[in-house]
């Protein structure tokens, strides 16, 4: 048996094939890079019917190699927070709003919760412009003739599936899902302008669905092959990487990055303790993941290359060793992921002179990021009372040794290693979909962070 896992990203749209313990088959990957727009203003959307394109083209490319004969199961790795307005006819009537996006906030005159600690450790999450407590009032203001909202993984699955019910794991990330009850809260639906009743159906455990007629036709081999729920790309990432318990946390720096930790928390079960600044979403029915996010990460090395005509490949590593410039640098270029509320446009740069140069400033900006992570790592682990190990992934990480350096000097003296496999979210959902989360505390390519790329 093997298993297709795509890839729902930010920047791209990728499938990838992989065999019945989750390693990717050689040669069976298929991507294709999405334009994100973004602007002064705060914006960062996606054209919902172009991403669409964009998937159909991958499967289409691997249906045409030969690489889906023997699949039969489907996973899903797909970034949080999306919204997407649709019309009557269920196409889109605007673009997607993804979590880079700061524009919305609340309308005039209107309340919050009325206990926001409990409204925090039943969604964990807050009333906030990345949530759909606040994006649905501000998107009704100007998404003229939408008739609904929903989710950019659930529009495209909804275009090829029978059926699409949406995840638990990504209904959490709408900030309206009650995390014990896993069903959708009164209070946050109602801060949200919806009924619970007028919500997507949530896809119960043990879900799967199957292509409808149209899509069966086109890609055959998946015909009957079954398609798991979609789970959050961070959620995913953890489990790609071998952090599954609290003694182990992910920092994965893809587009954005993040630190986070995974729980076994059973629907119905009390879940721990949630500190003030840590948000928690769903893993599955089954586990919970808690941790810190932010705007800044694979994005802030590609403006850098870009603007800063930085050098390349090797070159550009070996300036990094030999800079000692101290520059330092706020990295919020995208503004404050939840709970912060600084504005896209707040990153900062500091300590410069004459003799600064373009790779002085890329280190200082890659090592704000770096202390960022391990001041909310050290929350983490004031939750758990005891230090954690560090798994280190995602491709910004892949692509610089000297980065992965820097993270293990800032987070020293925890033990740092590096999961060299650049598919971690991929990996992750299809282990999900497996219902082998707990065995991937032991999966391969966890190693060294001083280990080149090619070493994969």
């Amino acid at each position: 048996m093997d298993i297709l896992a795509l890839d729902l990203g930010t920047s791209s749209v990728r499938g990838l094939v992989l065999d019945a313990d989750a390693v990717p088959r050689p040669g069976a990957l298929a991507r294709r890079r999405v334009p994100l727009v973004t602007g002064d203003d705060g914006s960062g959307t996606l054209d919902g019917a172009a991403y669409l394109a964009c998937l159909i083209e991958c499967v289409d490319e691997l249906a045409a190699g030969g690489h889906l004969r023997d699949v039969d199961l489907v996973a899903t790795s797909a970034q949080w927070h999306s919204v997407l307005p649709l019309a009557a006819d269920g196409t889109p009537s605007g673009p997607v709003l993804t979590w880079l996006d700061t524009r919305p906030e609340p309308l005039p005159g209107a309340r919050g919760p009325a206990d926001p600690d409990d409204f925090h450790t039943r969604t964990g999450t807050w009333w906030h412009r990345c949530y759909w407590s606040v994006r649905l009032p501000w998107l009704r203001e100007r998404a003229d003739g939408a008739a609904r909202f929903t989710g950019l993984a659930e529009y495209a699955l909804g275009t090829l599936l029978d059926e699409a019910p949406m995840s638990i794991s990504l209904a959490s990330g709408t900030g309206l899902l009650d995390l014990r009850r896993l069903d959708w809260d009164p209070e946050a639906c109602e801060l949200a302008g919806v009924r619970a009743d007028q919500m997507l159906r949530l896809a119960p455990d043990g879900w799967h669905g199957r292509l409808n007629a149209t899509y069966a036709r086109r890609w055959p081999q998946l015909a009957g092959a079954r398609w798991a729920p979609p789970v959050g790309d961070g959620a995913a990432a953890n489990v790609g990487s071998g952090c599954v318990d609290p003694t182990r946390a992910a920092v994965t720096v893809g587009t954005s990055a993040a630190v986070r930790m995974i729980q076994a928390v059973p629907a119905g079960a009390a879940p721990p303790p949630l500190p003030d600044q840590l948000w928690r979403y769903r893993v599955d029915h089954h586990h919970v993941v808690t941790g810190a996010a932010y705007s800044s990460g694979g994005n802030l090395f590609a403006w850098a290359a870009r603007e800063l005509r930085l050098p390349e490949g090797r070159e550009l590593e070996m300036a990094l060793d030999r800079s000692a410039a101290s520059v330092r640098a706020n990295p919020r270029f995208g503004g404050d992921r939840p709970p912060g509320t600084a504005p896209a446009g707040s990153g900062e740069l500091h300590g410069l002179s004459f003799g600064t140069t373009a790779v002085d400033i890329l280190a200082g900006l890659m090592s704000g990021l770096c202390r960022l992570v391990a001041d909310d790592l050290t929350l983490l682990e004031a939750g758990v009372g005891e230090p954690m190990e560090v798994v280190l992934g995602g491709g910004a990480l892949t692509a610089s040794p000297w980065w992965r350096g820097a993270f293990l000097d800032v987070l020293a003296p925890r033990r740092v290693c590096w999961q060299r496999n650049p598919e971690i979210g991929a990996t992750g959902a299809a282990l999900i979909a497996l219902g082998r989360v707990a065995e991937a505390d032991e999966i391969a390519g966890v190693g060294r962070t001083d280990e080149a790329a090619s070493h994969a």
